[in-house]
């Protein structure tokens, strides 16, 4: 058992905000009591077995959800794998993910899919994975879609690699809808890039490149939006980075509710500039853009436009960073970095409440891919983040607990530090 006494409560799901003392046991919350509650009055007849946790100061919150995310495990585990990654998602508060299917092999058949979730048992936190829309990753042939969610598939993606046939989309969105499980889409046309990973402006013409123009996700969105309207699918607009796309959204949310999109933390905080300071430490898909765009991502976070935050954590070795801009892969880790810039650009700015980000960044990830996650409640799952929004702590390049350390953010001084990660009722992380 676990007692958490003196922290102050917020519950996205039913609103509630205030001083809760909460006992855990056997993986769930078997109590939310009046601040001071003794333990005898919880039904407690063994106080000795308690482990006791003083939240005095601190905010107590659903543990995190993230549903887009890569471990790249199987593969390419020098830049990750699902024991680094679930660590690396402890320590930033995560105590759900949902992994990316792009590894090697592919999430495109049941072997796979099998060896992911199975390690991810071992981890101390969820862990769920898409399969692919495609075979290979390849836009041409679906996956048994069916099969797949049988054996487990949380959704499917393609995530790195847009679907650019339409009529494989349109087929996969059909059977994605007769099986209740979303489509999240990698919204890049490459007939609109030269050189991805930086955007076609300033930072393009800096660096001598063709970049990425913002028409390459406009188009994608807007065609997929489309087809997902007339198939009345749940569609997930993956990390969005134009005005225009967001605008595209708020539009379609008006005619259905099937449409999500989520926002990355970079694309909330930087722009094309952070690019130019940083190479390619700041290269990722889609790129970095401008300042209207950023704000216009903040605009939709604020009007529920975007539905969730979600890292995009892409971790890269230090030698492949090291590469010419041009042939360095993009990404960059952010599962550690998420909460704190959650808080540092939209909470702090008042932009978003503490509850309102919760919400972002635990409750609406967990209702697009369905999860039993993302709320406190009597009954429910022990899964939970303790943490003091206001505690500073400094982004050092040896201190993640992921693999990688590819961020632009090293060297920062963030707010909100995490105490605590328990998840299924064990402390899956502690601060030292």
């Amino acid at each position: 058992m676990i007692h958490i006494t003196g922290g102050y409560v917020i519950e996205p799901k039913t609103r509630f905000e205030g001083y809760c003392d909460i006992l855990i046991q056997d993986e769930k919350i078997a109590a939310m009591a009046e601040r001071g509650t003794p333990l005898s009055e919880l039904g407690v007849t063994r106080p000795e077995e308690v482990e006791h946790i003083d939240a005095a100061g601190q905010i107590i919150a659903p543990g995190l959800v993230d549903v887009h995310v890569h471990f790249r495990d199987p593969g390419f585990t020098y830049k990750e794998d699902i024991e680094s990654g679930a660590a690396a998602a402890a320590k930033g508060g995560f105590t759900s993910v949902v992994l990316m299917a792009n590894t090697k092999p592919s999430v495109d058949n049941p072997e796979t899919l099998s060896y992911v979730l199975e390690k991810g048992k071992t981890t101390g936190i969820h862990i769920h994975t898409c399969a692919n829309v495609t075979v290979g990753m390849k836009g041409r042939e679906l996956v048994d879609m069916e099969g797949l969610s049988r054996s487990g598939a949380a959704g499917f993606t393609d995530d790195g690699v847009p679907i650019l046939s339409e009529a494989v989309l349109r087929e996969a969105l059909q059977r994605a809808a007769k099986l209740h499980k979303p489509v999240s889409l990698h919204e890049e046309d490459p007939a609109y890039i030269t050189n991805n990973g930086i955007h076609a402006g300033k930072a393009a013409e800096h660096f001598g490149i063709g970049g990425s123009k913002r028409e390459a996700e406009i188009r994608m969105v807007e065609r997929d939006i489309r087809i997902a309207l007339e198939e009345g699918a749940d569609l997930s607009v993956q990390h969005i980075s134009t005005k225009e796309a967001v605008e595209l959204v708020r539009q379609a949310k008006k005619k259905s509710a099937h449409i999500w999109a989520e926002a990355a933390p970079h694309h909330f905080t930087l722009t094309e500039e952070a690019a130019v300071a940083h190479g390619t430490l700041a290269k990722m898909n889609p790129p970095l853009r401008e300042e209207a765009d950023r704000m216009a991502v903040i605009k939709g976070l604020q009007d529920g436009t975007i539905d969730m935050i979600a890292t995009d954590h892409a971790p890269h070795s230090a030698e492949e960073k090291a590469k010419p801009l041009t042939e360095a892969p993009s990404g960059i880790i952010g599962l550690e970095t998420a909460l704190s810039l959650g808080i540092r650009e939209l909470v702090m700015p008042d932009y978003l409440t503490v509850m309102e980000l919760m919400e972002k960044m635990s409750l609406a990830p967990a209702r697009l891919y369905r999860l039993d996650a993302g709320y406190l409640a009597v009954g429910g799952p022990a899964d939970l983040v303790i943490f003091d929004k206001d505690a500073r702590w400094r982004v050092e390049k040896d201190g993640f607990a992921s693999k990688a350390a590819n961020s632009p953010f090293i060297g920062e001084e963030m707010p909100g530090v995490i105490h605590y990660t328990i998840c299924g009722g064990k402390v899956a992380y502690r601060a030292e």
